[in-house]
C-alpha cells in the first residue's frame, strides 16, 4: 500500500503587528538554541525577557518603515496555499515565534492521517539555531507518535530547484533595472551566526559557501563577494560582515558602478531586508560611489513555489530528532 504523505512548510514567523513585536522578540530571543547563554534555563529567560522588551522598543520605529509588521506570516502563507495546489495536497505551516498559532497548529498536525509527515525549511541552509530550534521545539511540544512521522528536508544549498530559482530572480532583476554584469558588484549578504556555533559544528557557514559559491558561477561577468549580516550582542560573528564590506566597498570595488546587495539567505523580505540592507547598507554604499540597489528575496515568485514541491518530493530525508543540537 502506498504511503499516505501529509506536508509542512516551517518558519520563524514574525510580528504581524506592532503589538505583537514584542512577543516574538520574547519567544525568540529566550530560545537557547538561538541566544546561548551560560546561565541557566529560568535565568536566560529572565534575563532575554527584559532584552526584548527594550529592544522591542528601539527597532518599533524600523518596523512602522516597513508597514509596521514583517511579511513573513503572510509569505508563508501564501506559499503553502500556492505549493499546495502544485503538489494537489494540503500543505500545514508552523511559525515558530507566533505562539498565539501554536495551538491551533497543535491540533491539527496531531490530527493528521497519515504515514509521513514532510517537513521544509524556508531556510535553505542549516543551522541548529533555525531548522534546528523548530525541531527541537517540535520534539518538545508533539506526541512521539506524530514526532516520529516527520520526514525532514533538512537544507537545499545546492539543489538545482532552489539555485535555479534564485539565479533567475538576480538575472530579472538585471535586466529590470539595466544593469550589466560587468559594472556590477553582487554582494551575497546571508544572515550571521556567532562564530562559536560553527566551531561547535554548525554547518551554516559552509552551506552558505555552498550556495554563493554555485550562484557565484552564473554571474562570471560580475565581482562576486560573501558576506554576513545582522549581528546581534558583543561575541565574534562569522565574518566578513556586511556593514564593514559596505564601509570599505570603495577599495575592494574599484571600477564597478552599481552593486546589489543579494539576500542569500533569506526567501521571504522582512526587517532584515527591508530595513537593515535598504536603510543602513545601501546608503553607505551610494555615500562610496556606487548605484547601490537591493534584490528582492524569492518570496511568492512561481518559480520558487515549483521548487519547493520538487525538493519536498526528495528522498533524502532525516528524522527529527537528528536535526537537534545537544547542548
Amino acid at each position: 500500500m502506498e504511503k499516505k504523505t501529509a506536508y509542512l512548510i516551517v518558519n520563524f514567523g514574525g510580528p504581524r503587528d506592532l503589538e505583537e513585536l514584542r512577543p516574538f522578540l520574547t519567544a525568540l530571543l529566550t530560545d537557547q538554541d538561538v541566544i546561548r547563554s551560560p546561565f541557566p534555563g529560568w535565568l536566560h529567560r529572565l534575563i532575554f525577557t527584559r532584552v526584548a522588551k527594550k529592544r522591542a522598543l528601539k527597532i518599533a520605529p524600523d518596523y512602522e518603515l516597513i508597514g509596521g509588521k514583517s511579511p513573513i506570516y503572510d509569505d508563508t502563507q501564501a506559499v503553502a496555499e500556492a505549493v499546495s495546489e502544485i503538489l494537489q495536497q494540503k500543505v500545514l505551516t508552523f511559525h515558530r515565534y507566533i505562539q498565539n498559532t501554536h495551538s491551533a497548529f497543535r491540533q491539527e498536525c496531531e490530527a493528521l492521517e497519515c504515514d509521513e509527515i514532510r517537513v521544509f525549511p524556508l531556510f535553505p541552509q542549516f543551522s541548529y539555531a533555525t531548522t534546528g530550534s523548530i525541531a527541537r521545539w517540535f520534539h518538545q511540544n508533539l506526541s512521539p507518535t506524530t514526532v516520529n512521522k516527520m520526514r525532514w528536508i533538512k537544507s537545499y544549498p545546492n539543489h538545482p530547484a532552489f539555485l535555479n530559482a534564485f539565479q533567475r530572480r538576480i538575472e530579472e532583476f538585471l535586466q529590470e533595472n539595466k544593469i550589466s554584469q560587468e559594472e556590477t558588484i553582487l554582494l551575497f549578504s546571508a544572515h550571521g551566526l556567532p562564530q562559536t556555533f560553527i566551531a561547535s559544528g554548525d554547518l551554516y557557514a559552509s552551506e552558505c559557501e555552498h550556495s554563493f559559491h554555485q550562484l557565484k558561477t552564473a554571474f562570471p561577468k560580475a565581482l562576486c563577494r560573501l558576506s554576513f549580516q545582522s549581528q546581534f550582542g558583543k561575541g565574534e560573528w562569522i565574518r566578513p560582515y556586511t556593514n564593514e564590506f559596505c564601509q570599505q566597498s570603495s577599495s575592494w570595488g574599484k571600477g564597478y558602478r552599481h552593486c546589489v546587495v543579494v539576500p542569500l539567505s533569506f526567501t521571504s523580505d522582512h526587517i532584515e531586508t527591508l530595513y537593515e540592507i535598504e536603510h543602513l547598507y545601501l546608503p553607505v554604499l551610494r555615500e562610496q560611489g556606487f548605484h547601490a540597489w537591493r534584490c528582492p528575496a524569492l518570496n511568492r515568485r512561481a518559480d520558487w513555489m515549483q521548487a519547493i514541491a520538487e525538493i519536498f518530493q526528495e528522498r533524502t530525508t532525516l528524522g527529527n530528532k537528528m536535526l537537534i543540537n545537544i547542548l
